[in-house]
């Protein structure tokens, strides 16, 4: 019987002793004019791999960096999921959320055209746009509860019967967790509501919001791993580290590596 995706993370994890998640969300405009086209995107992409894979046990790129180059990005995005293999957990960050039929085109999509072992969900539409992708219990699904960024409080912070939207999505992804395979994007940037959300259940989180975004990793660490595990999502810092070069990568990351190790 194959492990549930949720023992899978936690495996990978505890192997290399680890909880770094990196963002492979590779900007041209951001890097050196050597590296300004399909190809030398995949070759830096691939060196990064292969200066962190030894003690990073996720990696997530995001749709959009990808999608931009239309279908030549989504060979390319095949290309890094398939060189990544099973030597590391994958993250598609497509944030996908429809209804029943489509939502099972789009896991499909995600799990067997693109070989991704995970991907983060919109929840808006219900537990229509989540139990579809959460059929095979070795593939995982991270809701979307929790972000990190400055406008999440325009629907999640809103209060009904005093819970808040966001602690509703966090029971609503619980009771769904049949099979062991579901998960919870949860910001670094909230302090206080990640201790209490915590409390609520041990479900997997994703946490972004580290670096570039001012979130803070010992918090996100301890709270994150404290009734169950918690992988911390950290891009910008990483991949545009120093001049940009891989040992530079590599340094960041080995750094990130440091600290979370010195906080588990």
């Amino acid at each position: 019987m194959e492990k549930s995706f949720n023992n899978r993370l936690l495996d990978k994890c505890n192997q290399v002793n680890n909880r770094l998640c990196i963002g492979l969300d590779i900007d041209p405009d951001k890097l050196s004019d050597n590296i300004s086209d399909l190809k030398s995107i995949e070759a830096f992409t691939k060196e990064i791999i292969d200066a962190t894979i030894d003690f990073c046990p996720v990696y997530k790129p995001n749709f959009a960096f990808y999608e931009r180059f239309g279908s030549k990005g989504f060979v390319l995005l095949e290309n890094i999921v398939a060189y990544i293999g099973d030597r590391a957990i994958t993250i598609a960050d497509a944030k996908r959320g429809d209804i029943g039929n489509t939502s099972r085109h789009y896991a499909d999509s995600i799990f067997n055209q693109f070989g991704f072992d995970s991907v983060t969900i919109s929840p808006y539409m219900g537990s229509d746009a989540i139990v579809p992708f959460a059929e095979d219990e070795t593939k995982g699904v991270f809701v979307l509860c929790l972000t990190s960024n400055s406008s999440a409080k325009d629907f999640q912070f809103i209060t009904e019967n005093d819970s808040q939207l966001y602690e509703v999505v966090s029971d609503k992804t619980n009771s769904l967790n049949k099979h062991n395979n579901l998960g919870l994007v949860v910001g670094a940037t909230n302090k206080q509501q990640m201790e209490a959300l915590r409390e609520k259940n041990s479900l997997p989180w994703l946490i972004p919001g580290i670096g570039a975004q001012g979130g803070d990793l010992e918090t996100s660490i301890k709270v994150g791993n404290h009734n169950g595990i918690g992988i911390v999502n950290v891009s910008r810092s990483v991949i545009y580290a120093g001049n940009g070069s891989i040992d530079e990568i590599h340094k960041s990351a080995l750094n990130y590596t440091q600290q979370i190790r010195s906080f588990l």
